[in-house]
């Protein structure tokens, strides 16, 4: 009896259930890669792009809302708004902003430029023209008058394509000059200062002693006429129905500190008269638009690798149905469902994670060469570059998970039949 219980012992340790190893699951999924280069190079390729995508998206993201920041915080940052709100409407002040407004807030520690400026309304007899004949030569009645004194077209960062602005001589004396926005004297017929030209508001001459081509702020300036304030005020008085405003540019940093003295400096009496608005928080700007151009681009990041999932999906299913009889022998010789199963899987899993290294490779070179092109400094996330490739991964493992499920439910004998 006992020889006989070792016999049946043996028997059954020799017939057991096979065993897959993780090396020989390894070199299996390997070489059913290698074996078809081509098609494993193109199931793979859906990866590639997508995760490709995730990361150029993320990056030119992040490196774009950096780029905002920095001009945001040369130009915004540095600017500082004051409107004149006149006081309560018992003890309004048609004109709040004093002659010497310039001077007072030139004084604050930190202040480049400043001026004052508020659009002058004209009646219907008072066009802006080229000529004094009439509105049949050059006159425009839709132009936009603007009064502002010398510190603004300064405080605005004009650069100007002929001619100079006016000074603070022109502001003391009331003298009758213009400074036009190109696309302005272009309608009003105004190409060169070499004849010395003049426009006429309604029947009011004006020489004509710059061009502005182009402005960093208030580019509204381009479209306008620009006059001196002082002159403004004495040909049509004080601004009615509009309430003007006072330009400030800053040194970088200085902005917020100015918002709050401003005021005083103005009108120590009255600061009421006057609301000063600070530039908006730089870090709140760079987030919302970050988040706005982030969530776009991450939809097609994900639609790439759903593209990409799906492609591995189909060639895995179809290497399954060319491999039946692949499988059908491993089968007889004692492989399990499980084992076929974890075969394909593997395959799908290696190919996604080499797909997700291909395009974190792929999506880097891109986000740095846009950024050299764009001479601006690319911004990767350390913990993008890590997890792309785990995307990689994960979408080989989601999207073999059918066809290695049907290749694993495959009956041996079918299989050999076939």
């Amino acid at each position: 009896m006992k020889r006989s219980s070792s016999g049946r012992r043996s028997r059954r340790a020799s017939t057991g259930r096979s065993r897959l190893s993780l090396r020989d699951l390894l070199s299996e999924s390997v070489a059913g890669i290698l074996q078809r280069p081509a098609r494993s190079v193109l199931t793979a390729l859906g990866t590639v792009l997508g995760v490709g995508a995730f990361i150029a998206v993320l990056g030119l993201t992040g490196t774009a809302a950096s780029q905002i920041d920095t001009r945001f915080s040369k130009l915004t940052a540095t600017e500082v708004s004051v409107e004149d709100t006149g006081g309560q409407d018992s003890a309004r002040v048609p004109l709040a902003f004093p002659e010497d407004a310039e001077k007072r807030v030139s004084r604050l520690n930190g202040v480049e430029a400043a001026g004052v400026y508020w659009r002058v309304r004209l009646g219907p007899n008072d066009p802006v023209r080229g000529a004094p004949i009439g509105m049949a030569n050059g006159a425009d009645s839709q132009t936009q008058v603007i009064a502002a004194s010398s510190g603004v077209l300064e405080a605005a960062h004009s650069r100007f394509a002929e001619g100079r602005p006016y000074s603070e001589f022109h502001d003391r004396y009331r003298q009758q000059v213009a400074v036009l926005g190109q696309a302005t004297a272009a309608r009003l017929g105004i190409t060169t200062l070499r004849t010395m030209p003049a426009i006429f508001i309604g029947d009011t001459p004006f020489t004509v002693i710059g061009i502005v081509k182009d402005v960093d702020r208030k580019p509204d300036i381009l479209m306008s006429v620009v006059i001196p304030r002082s002159t403004a005020e004495a040909i049509w008085g004080p601004p009615s129905d509009t309430r003007a405003q006072m330009l400030i540019s800053t040194h970088l940093g200085a902005a917020s500190q100015v918002s709050k003295q401003a005021a005083v400096a103005l009108r120590p009496e009255h600061p009421e008269y006057f609301n000063a608005v600070p530039p908006p928080d730089p870090k709140s700007l760079r987030t919302a638009v970050g988040n706005d151009l982030g969530q776009l681009f991450l939809v097609l990041a994900g639609v790439s690798l759903v593209i990409g999932a799906v492609g591995i999906a189909n060639t895995t299913l179809v290497a399954v149905m060319e491999r039946t009889a692949e499988i059908g022998l491993r089968r007889a010789l004692g492989a399990r469902g499980i084992h076929i199963l974890l075969q394909f899987l593997a395959e799908s899993a290696a190919l996604g994670l080499v797909g997700g290294l291909a395009g974190t490779s792929i999506g880097s070179v891109a986000v740095v060469s846009v950024s050299v092109a764009k001479q601006w400094t690319p911004v990767l996330s350390p913990v993008t570059l890590m997890s792309a490739p785990v995307l990689g991964l994960l979408t080989g493992i989601l999207a073999g998970l059918y066809p290695a499920w049907r290749a694993s439910r495959i009956p041996p004998v079918e299989a050999l039949r076939r």
